[in-house]
């Protein structure tokens, strides 16, 4: 009905603009006409009453005379001047005036001198439009010269231009007067009885009512909303009939809840406890002032395992880095979390500065970091590092041991490459205990891992797990590749296992993901809150454009911050129409900055936004805004929902779950992702705008392209990834992961193992 009304208006508009023009176009066409006859005319008046004093002033024999009666006839109006010509068209007197603009006889004399009768034309003189009337000179009845009128025609053109703008005005006030009595026409007689029907049908639908004698007063619909009665009940019933028959056949699957981990890791588990290691802790306690403040960082791991080790009172084992955090453990090291509600229990495991830096910022960040990431970051591997790093892996490995001392079949979930040497260091001690361990990071390819001088320690250390867990497939069959390779042992491709020194070791993708809210119908309301906190967020950093973009990255080499800049330099070069019209906001955690190549890397971010910014800036607008600091969830969350695009233009990533994050933002299906093709993540959203981040004009030309994408196609990729986030969610990593590694037959593996030396032998020989 809407489309309807609007048809209806542009209809109106067109018809009365097109008829009012036609008349407007007549009306100016006339009064040109009538305006040009006056004109005509009173130069003919004026010609024949010059031309008998002009023959006078001839027989006279002066010269001097006719110049100065011409002269007299200066000041009329609209007149520019007189000249008088011989018969030979020379002009032998003329209006000083006249003299700048005509110099030499008009045509229009020699024709009326030829003709014997006045001429009119209007012509261009210098341009300017006039009008010359021709008129013959006589002595005794023979031609002796002519006489030349000239008139400046420039005001009929004037008119006929304020006869324009006039008529152009009264279009608009008629149009605007008669679509406003138009509108309330059809919202009277039709829009009010459309909505209110509406208002009926949704609660009919609803279930707030059920009476057909609650139908509102709509004569006009009636037939129909009879009908929509009738229809309604037989959905209902439908509806109703197919609930009652998905219970029945519903399995028990469904969305991956925190409460439903819970209960599948518990069931699982049984009597056992599961035990989660990692080198960040869940809580951190820091002094604020005179009091102690617990302060969770930014972690999806927190997310995915806190409902787990609450489920089964758990244990996670973390390194203790804050500055309060020895002031709230017990003797044993130990405090319950979460502050408010103690659920689990979190022990801390404490490292010397020198361990620290050695194992934390040296071997693991200095030596694998780069090493799994392709980014073209040289490692650095020294032997105090890795005696640093082995020492600490001990440390961690006597503090587990003490945790599952008195734990039958313990569980063991190890987090990322910090604890490559820990799986084996516990399978040693406790053969029964069940040790996976997720690497969170990429795994190269064997060349390029080949280069660590402790490779063969690391595969060895690794492959104590029972279950090692990557994003992707290409990282499994890399790092299958890399044990190949480096140490003997059986690799089983078609199962993806490592069989090597009577234990087997299953290794599986395990995509990581994000929680993401129900989607529940966002009310009016939430829009609105939404707008505010986007236009007083952007106000806050002086922003005040249409477009607006985000990045939301540690300040590292592999987050390809650089060469996102310099896309949107591209794009700001390509698109200038853009120029003022956009801003992309960079939040930059700063990361590691006390190694040098991070602490340059920060420098170079900052030098290459300022150089683009002193390229483009114009008054208050600069294109790129910084935000060099550590940012909430809550903070980020609005950045995401206030941003048209999202740029994750990592060089390599294992998974990078800002993309998903800025995805489980938008409920309201809005913005537009551009991913790197050389994320995790870019295997799964395959909606987002992929791009190779070292190409930096296809980046900025799919900047361009989530500009100006249509609405429609953005709620339809947004709305395809947000689906494929819901079903792959943080928790089902997170079961995914603990079920199948409690679902191993670890001695049914040693058995097989047993079985195959002669295959064993035969594998080390390679």
């Amino acid at each position: 009905m809407r489309l309807l009304s609007v048809r209806l208006i542009i209809s109106l508009i067109f018809g009365i603009t097109l008829v009012s023009l036609g008349f407007s176009y007549y009306q100016v066409v006339r009064e040109k006409r009538a305006l040009r006859s006056d004109l005509e005319r009173r130069a003919e008046v004026l010609a024949e009453s010059v031309a008998g004093n002009v023959e006078k002033s001839w027989e006279g024999g002066s010269e001097r005379g006719l110049q100065r009666l011409v002269q007299r006839f200066g000041n009329r109006e609209h007149l520019l001047g007189i000249a008088v010509s011989d018969r030979q068209g020379k002009v032998i007197a003329i209006t000083p005036e006249l003299s700048k603009i005509l110099t030499v006889t008009p045509q229009g004399v020699t024709k009326a001198i030829a003709d014997g009768h006045g001429e009119s034309s209007f012509v261009r003189l210098s341009d300017e439009p006039v009008n010359i009337f021709a008129l013959p000179l006589y002595r005794q009845e023979e031609t002796i010269g002519g006489l030349a009128v000239v008139h400046d025609a420039g005001y009929i053109r004037a008119q006929n231009l304020r006869t324009w703008r006039t008529a152009f005005l009264l279009v608009f006030v008629q149009v605007f007067l008669i679509v406003c009595i138009t509108v309330l026409i059809v919202r009277w007689s039709i829009t009010g009885p459309i909505a209110r029907a509406a208002q009926w049908m949704r609660a009919l639908r609803m279930g707030r009512i059920s009476s057909r004698q609650q139908m509102p007063d709509l004569d006009l619909f009636r037939p129909l909303a009879w009908e929509v009665v009738t229809l309604t009940e037989s959905l209902s019933q439908a509806r109703s009939a197919a609930e009652n028959e998905a219970r029945l056949r519903e399995a028990g699957e469904s969305m991956w809840t925190a409460d439903r981990l819970a209960v599948q890791v518990r069931t699982r588990l049984g009597d056992g406890r599961l035990f989660v290691v990692s080198n960040r802790e869940p809580y951190i306690h820091q002094r604020k002032g005179k009091s102690v403040e617990a302060v969770v960082p930014p972690s999806g791991l927190v997310t995915a395992l806190e409902p787990v080790l609450e489920a089964c009172d758990g244990t996670w084992i973390a390194h203790g880095s804050g500055d309060a955090d020895t002031e709230v453990v017990d003797s044993n090291d130990r405090l319950r979390v979460p502050p408010h509600d103690p659920r689990y229990t979190l022990r801390r495991v404490w490292l010397t500065k020198e361990e620290e830096e050695g194992y934390y910022y040296g071997f693991a960040n200095e030596g694998l970091w780069p090493l799994c990431h392709i980014a073209h970051a040289r490692p650095t591997f020294r032997a105090q590092d890795w005696q640093h790093y082995q020492e600490v892996n001990r440390k961690f490995t006597s503090a587990i041991l003490e945790e599952i001392e008195d734990t039958p079949k313990p569980v063991v979930l190890l987090q990322d490459y910090h604890f490559a040497l820990l799986a084996r260091m516990i399978k040693d001690k406790r053969p029964d205990a069940r040790v996976a361990i997720f690497w969170h990071i990429p795994w190269p390819n064997p060349e390029a891992f080949g280069i660590c001088p402790w490779q063969r320690q690391l595969v060895d250390g690794l492959l104590g797990a029972d279950l090692i867990g990557f994003h992707i497939q290409s990282h499994c069959n890399n790092f299958l590749q890399t044990v190949d390779r480096v140490v003997e042992s059986r690799v089983d491709w078609e199962h993806f296992s490592v069989a090597r020194q009577n234990h087997r070791t299953m290794v599986r993708p395990f995509p990581i993901s994000v929680d993401i809210p129900d989607d529940a119908p966002i009310e009016s309301d939430t829009y609105k809150d939404d707008y505010i906190k986007r236009s007083s967020l952007m106000h806050s950093l002086g922003i005040d454009t249409p477009f607006v973009g985000v990045g939301v990255d540690r300040v590292d080499y592999t987050k390809g911050i650089p060469e996102r800049f310099q896309a949107i330099e591209r794009f700001l070069e390509k698109y200038p129409k853009y120029q003022g019209k956009f801003t992309f906001v960079q939040i930059g955690a700063p990361s590691r900055t006390h190694i040098k190549r991070y602490h340059d890397l920060m420098a170079e971010v900052e030098s290459e936004a300022e150089r683009i910014n002193w390229r483009f800036q114009s008054g208050k607008w600069k294109p790129i805004v910084f935000l060099k600091r550590h940012h909430s969830h809550e903070e980020i969350g609005d950045y995401y929902r206030a941003a048209d695009l999202c740029l994750v233009t990592s060089l390599h990533d294992g998974m990078n779950l800002v993309a998903k994050e800025f995805l489980a933002a938008r409920r309201d299906e809005r913005g537009v992702l551009i991913l790197s093709q050389f994320t995790g993540a870019a295997r799964e959203l395959r909606d987002a705008l992929l791009v190779n981040p070292y190409d930096i004009d296809q980046t900025a030309e799919a900047i361009r392209a989530a500009l100006e994408m249509e609405p429609e196609e953005k709620q339809l990729r947004v709305r395809n990834m947000r689906k494929l986030i819901r079903e792959r969610n943080i928790y089902r990593w997170a079961g995914s992961l603990i079920t199948e590694l409690c679902e191993l037959r670890l001695d049914g593996a040693d058995r097989t193992q047993q079985k195959s030396r002669a295959s064993v032998s035969v594998a080390d020989s390679r």
